[in-house]
């Protein structure tokens, strides 16, 4: 029997099959994603958040054949490139800047963070990539972050349903925490680097990160940018550290050494990597920063909507309090450990 494409038009035949299996959930993901960019631009709030509930109300859609290759395919190969593209925003002079003592802090505040997570998920009755993934989410970049996590551990519908709490719960907690710690920056007294340094060091999520840093002053502003984004590219070591674990975990025992050492680093971390190294050398021209941002957004837009489709409140009522509780003391931990750090001088 001949295979199905042979010759020249392969690629295209390929492609074309492809398309013609998923088109219709990437539209209906498309959709989502656009209603809630015009809702978010129209009347503010966090776009992330209405792209996920909006996606929530077309689940009964998800058992649909015709849908479901086009969803999954926004939760893998579009989410990976939307997590790829972040590195553009990130330089090593920028990283340098901080100096060593508050690179150090970040670091360490990061690292008990996860460390956090993972022992009290512990407790709490679940499982450790779950406590990775809650941990990672508030320590690092929100729900950038818990979704890069999500593409390296095992999936099922269980984490599908746990990612997707994640989510929500530390896009609120995000939100809150941009009304709060500016407040409570003032109230302390902190100096505009000291509060830039606890803005970036402590919010979820960048875009809150830069609304309320720059309440505080053009200073604290960039101070907390430039913190926040080095918190972003320990991203990269987290996942390729998450991967190298659970990877050696379900690794056949037969599988050559070759290969395991490929399927180690997933192709949009090389990608995200060669993008922090290019935007370093000033490789990147600028007028092409904005456009990569753009698409890096809409990815992760994409995704977050097609997870939405794929779960339900149902499903999400059944995950329980011990998440909630979980991600909360995350974050509670988050902010005394950086206003420990700051009000003690360590970062001089």
């Amino acid at each position: 029997m001949k295979p199905a494409f042979v010759g020249p038009a392969a690629p295209r035949a390929w492609l074309s099959a492809a398309l013609a299996a998923r088109w219709r959930g990437l539209m209906l993901c498309a959709v989502i994603a656009m209603a809630a960019s015009l809702i978010a631009r129209l009347h503010g709030g966090p776009q992330l958040l209405y792209a996920l509930l909006f996606g929530v109300s077309f689940h009964f859609l998800h058992e649909d054949e015709r849908i479901r290759p086009g969803v999954e395919l926004c939760t893998s190969l579009v989410l990976r490139l939307g997590v790829a593209l972040l590195g553009a925003r990130i330089t090593l002079e920028q990283i340098a800047a901080l100096g060593w003592a508050s690179a150090l802090a970040v670091v360490a505040c990061v690292l008990s963070t996860v460390l956090l997570g993972i022992g009290l998920a512990r407790r709490l009755g679940l499982d450790t990539a779950q406590g990775l993934l809650s941990g990672c989410a508030t320590a690092i970049c929100g729900a950038s972050a818990a979704l890069a996590l999500s593409a390296v551990l095992p999936r099922s519908r269980e984490q599908d349903r746990f990612t997707l709490l994640v989510v929500v719960t530390v896009t609120a907690f995000s939100t809150l925490a941009m009304l709060i710690y500016p407040l409570l920056a003032h109230a302390l007294h902190l100096t505009p680097g000291q509060a830039g340094l606890f803005i970036g060091g402590s919010i979820h999520d960048v875009a809150q990160v830069v609304a309320a840093g720059y309440l505080l002053g053009t200073v604290a502003g960039d101070t907390a940018t430039v913190v926040k984004l080095f918190r972003v590219s320990l991203l990269a070591l987290v996942v390729l550290a998450a991967a190298a674990a659970y990877r050696s975990r379900t690794a056949d025992s037969g599988t050559g050494a070759r290969l395991r050492l490929t399927a180690l680093v997933p192709w949009f971390l090389w990608l995200f990597l060669a993008l922090v190294l290019l935007q370093s050398a000033h490789a990147i021209p600028p007028a092409m920063l904005p456009m990569l941002a753009e698409v890096s957004r809409d990815c992760l837009v994409l995704a977050i909507a097609a997870l939405g489709v794929k779960t339900s409140f149902q499903a999400l009522l059944r995950t329980g309090w011990r998440p909630f509780v979980l991600l909360l003391t995350e974050t509670v931990w988050l902010g005394a450990a950086w206003l420990l750090v700051l009000l003690a001088g360590w970062t001089h």
